[in-house]
């Protein structure tokens, strides 16, 4: 699993080339890790790769939607279960500060519902759900999440919370998510998973994995299909 840290360098400049042999592995590897919740191994069957050319991995056994009652932007308690039953679901795991992946990764899936909205009607929009869970509660309040995400989006939903409670819940998703803490410089950092999980609106199973690598176009083309809970 890759982990964002200080030292990270702008991953802005990788391609497409990367994802197409290195996701399917890096998913088993979290899968491995934190999916089961224990130290079984998770074996490459419980995957299926949707194809040398495709950011999408398709679960052969999906994720059940965390049970996390949070804080949204506006200070509410937001029930993540109850308010995205039913509805077609992204989720993904960072924080305010990050320097690269996690605005470029919310930035991207936004642009392309931007780009989506314009070929589909806005009643075939209505229902997505696209949300932010912080791995950084200590900063990011929701008036700092609100605020970092209206540049981006302003109908994301972002959520804080209870640091444990959030760490388990994307646990319970295969991600890691390690406590911030500080570098030699003392800027707090946060270790996560860079994982995007898609949950199906028939089903409300998380089925489709994006890695880092996914681009806009990757989720253009994708988010119609994820739209109505088929496969990519």
């Amino acid at each position: 699993m890759r982990t964002n840290t200080k030292t990270t360098t702008k991953r802005t400049t990788r391609t497409k080339a990367y994802a197409a042999g290195a996701l399917l592995v890096a998913t088993v590897l979290t899968l491995s890790a934190c999916g089961t919740g224990d130290d079984s191994t998770t074996s490459v069957a419980e995957v299926s790769d949707t194809g040398p050319r495709k950011a999408a991995t398709v679960l052969d056994r999906p994720f059940t939607k965390p049970d996390l009652v949070l804080t949204d932007t506006q200070g509410k308690s937001y029930d993540l279960r109850e308010e995205t039953k039913g509805k077609p679901t992204l989720i993904y795991f960072g924080y305010t500060n990050c320097p690269d992946i996690c605005p470029l990764t919310m930035n991207n899936i936004a642009v392309a519902k931007k780009e989506v909205s314009k070929k589909l009607s806005q009643s075939e929009l209505a229902n997505l759900r696209l949300v932010f869970v912080t791995t950084d509660p200590e900063r990011d309040t929701p008036a700092e999440l609100g605020k970092w995400l209206k540049g981006i989006d302003p109908e994301i939903v972002g959520l804080t919370g209870d640091f444990d409670e959030i760490q388990a819940g994307a646990r319970a998703l295969g991600i890691s998510i390690a406590p911030p803490t500080k570098d030699a410089n003392g800027k707090t950092i946060s270790e996560h998973g860079t994982q995007v999980i898609a949950f199906s609106p028939k089903t409300d199973g998380g089925y489709v994995l994006y890695g880092e690598a996914a681009t806009v176009q990757d989720y253009e083309k994708d988010l119609p299909k994820l739209l109505k809970g088929q496969n990519p």
